[in-house]
């Protein structure tokens, strides 16, 4: 049996995905193109016996995506006149996939809707899933089928308590999970063994990592900690790390940084927007000053550290004024990179409610300018 994965968005989902990969071999899948399912055609992929989307629900852009891709199939399915109990199966997972809303536009479309980590259980459902239950106590057990050959994603927690008012990350991916360090050991060795020679650790947010090791004296394993275990235990592997929030940065995390050379002099620490007013609302616990006094004490540790970082252009509350405390920001870190993301309203947040009144050819102004700012501190860096 043939089956097709399509995945949206961010890191942690295309590691969500090499596990899925890893699930649909067991059970006697196989991909319906080894090289690259992404690139296949409708007409192709209607020769698939499944077809997973695991979706992204951070920006509509990418659930309209999935909107067009599943009524591509449906019309390809029924101008090759193939009988509806003979067209591949479809389910949909990931970040978009709880929601009633997103179900409700695809209900007539699709087979199942499941969360990441109930996916064992819904190919069950379908009668799809061989194996016996017991053998997946999570998703995260699930050894992955790596994309690359010397480089992986190697998720150490997921989920997030931090319910910022724009983001559907706790609703889709539930409370913060930090996963036992023996199993994230586990992994990275048998990537060491493999010559593997980069891991990025994932995680909504790396700094919220905690973990209890029992014996016959409990230990509380933090992020900074495993960070510099691992680095320590496989000086081969270089180590990089996503995504940190700013409240949760510490100098002990910087510490490690700087102490092992396995561990490249960068950084990523979304501000989302320059304003405390804005922050405010984005329920962002930081003001612009702690952000600011915080990206000083790191680079008074490690002066040449890259630094980049995350933007929401457009949130319902800020105004022109607003902004220009995000362009202040810019000037004074002079970020390596930035992620541009024009605001979009996701159902289900805190910020719904508010709309969507910045008008989009303001976005797009607002994008224009950071990104020019972006660029100017980067070929002023440069000389």
């Amino acid at each position: 049996m043939k089956y097709v994965i399509k995945t949206f968005g961010c890191q942690m989902n295309f590691s969500d995905s090499e596990r899925i990969m890893t699930l649909m071999k067991e059970n006697g899948f196989n991909p319906l193109d080894n090289s690259n399912d992404s690139k296949l055609k409708t007409e192709e992929i209607i020769k698939a016996d499944l077809i997973i989307f695991n979706t992204c629900g951070v920006r509509a852009s990418s659930e309209h995506r999935v909107f067009g891709q599943i009524n591509n199939i449906i019309k390809a399915s029924e101008s090759a006149n193939i009988p509806k109990n003979k067209r591949p199966k479809i389910i949909v997972t990931g970040c978009s996939a709880h929601r009633a809303d997103f179900q409700k536009t695809l209900q007539d479309k699709v087979d199942l809707f499941t969360s990441i980590k109930d996916f064992p259980q819904a190919l069950r459902k379908l009668n799809l899933l061989q194996t016996e239950e017991q053998e997946y106590r999570d998703y995260l057990s699930i050894q992955p089928q790596y994309k690359y050959s010397d480089t992986a994603f190697v998720p150490i927690m997921t989920g997030c308590n931090n319910f910022c008012s724009y983001c559907v990350v706790p609703y889709a991916r539930g409370r913060e999970w930090s996963r036992p360090v023996e199993d994230i050991l586990k992994e990275i060795k048998n990537l060491a063994d493999k010559n593997y020679k980069e891991v990025t650790l994932l995680g909504q947010n790396v700094n919220s990592y905690q973990f209890t090791v029992h014996g016959s004296q409990p230990k509380e394993i933090t992020f900074p900690m495993l960070l510099d275990i691992l680095a320590k235990q496989f000086p081969e592997i270089t180590f990089k790390f996503l995504t940190s929030h700013p409240k949760d940065c510490s100098m002990n995390l910087i510490k490690v940084i700087k102490n092992n050379k396995n561990i490249p002099n960068e950084l990523h620490l979304p501000i989302q927007a320059g304003s405390d007013k804005v922050l405010k609302d984005m329920n962002r616990p930081y003001t612009q000053e702690y952000y600011l006094n915080l990206i000083n004490k790191i680079r008074k540790e490690i002066p040449k550290i890259k630094i980049t970082t995350d933007v929401i252009i457009g949130f319902p509350t800020e105004t022109d004024e607003d902004f220009q405390e995000t362009v202040k920001v810019f000037r004074q870190v002079k970020f390596a990179e930035a992620f541009l993301n024009k605001y979009s309203p996701r159902p289900g947040t805190a910020a719904y409610h508010l709309g969507d009144p910045v008008p989009w050819s303001v976005k797009k102004k607002r994008e224009k300018e950071l990104s020019q700012l972006l660029q100017q501190n980067n070929h002023q860096s440069s000389r």
